[in-house]
């Protein structure tokens, strides 16, 4: 029986990301499901001072819809998703980025509902919360600090994470696309980061959310690396892989590598599609 990709997406993101993946997955004859998390895709929130002429003092104050949203919320959501899902046979379940906290949530708690897990240059969590990773030395590349000009208001009073993706700045936009898409074209590029929206949650999750040997390590699981991924690193990722191993050993990895930045193989996925669609096989 054919499985079904049931897709999660990262930070700032939403289900619109995976389309050029599901045209191509559905093109080698596989069912998709993109899921948008709680506050996500049509239930974000797009203020009015977001449009153009921007208004960034507005912006700053407006409320948003994701705001109190939590991990657990995230869970919740897509273990209804998996539950549908699981109906129609085996589910496979990618994640992406910050999606990959989600996934390794809901694996932890719903392990009967997910067939193969696979983590595309995405977090998952074992010996530390996802945040104090940033403190590790395999992240030592990663200049957050870069992005705080894009940041808007105090995450404290909005209870969210606000970002002015449309920004004309080019110090800003140069931030960005070498943090997420440092491989793709000025009209690839701009397209995509007009695909995220404003806000994201606060709640990445706390040590209860990292990966269980009695759960989550029961399932078959594979990791996508990507090798010029400068937002999640090539030695953060292998960290997670090590770990993850570690905590499972009859269970490890099984690792595969994707050439591109942490966008490229959702804007070019013939390649993801097709490593996918071995897995679906195997």
């Amino acid at each position: 029986m054919q499985p079904t990709f049931v897709l999660v997406h990262g930070a700032f993101a939403n289900s619109f990301s995976f389309a050029p993946l599901q045209a191509e997955l559905g093109l080698l004859g596989h069912r998709s499901v993109a899921v948008d998390l709680p506050g996500h895709g049509f239930g974000a929130t797009y203020p009015l001072a977001y449009q153009a002429p921007q208004d960034l003092a507005g912006l700053a104050t407006t409320p948003g819809a994701i705001k109190g949203v939590t991990l657990a919320d995230n869970v919740a959501h897509l273990t209804g998703v998996l539950e549908r899902a699981k109906r129609n046979g085996p589910v496979i379940l990618v994640s992406h980025s910050r999606g990959g906290a989600t996934a390794t949530a809901a694996a932890n708690a719903r392990p009967d509902l997910i067939d193969r897990l696979v983590y595309v240059s995405a977090w998952c969590p074992v010996q530390l919360d996802v945040a104090a990773y940033y403190a590790e030395p395999e992240m030592a590349t990663v200049d957050v600090a870069a992005l705080a000009p894009a940041m808007v208001g105090n995450p404290a009073e909005l209870g969210l994470l606000r970002t002015n993706f449309r920004t004309a700045d080019p110090a800003v936009l140069a931030v960005f696309r070498e943090a997420f898409f440092a491989d793709g074209t000025d009209d690839e590029f701009l397209t995509f980061l007009n695909t995220f929206q404003p806000d994201e949650n606060l709640d990445a999750g706390t040590s209860a959310d990292r990966a269980q040997a009695g759960t989550w390590g029961r399932i078959p699981r594979t990791y996508v690396r990507l090798t010029d991924d400068r937002s999640l690193p090539l030695a953060l990722q292998d960290r997670l892989i090590r770990e993850g191993d570690e905590l499972t050993p009859d269970n490890p990895y099984d690792v595969r590598t994707l050439e591109g930045s942490h966008l490229k193989w959702l804007v070019r996925p013939e390649p993801a599609a097709r490593l996918l669609a071995e897995l679906a096989a195997s």
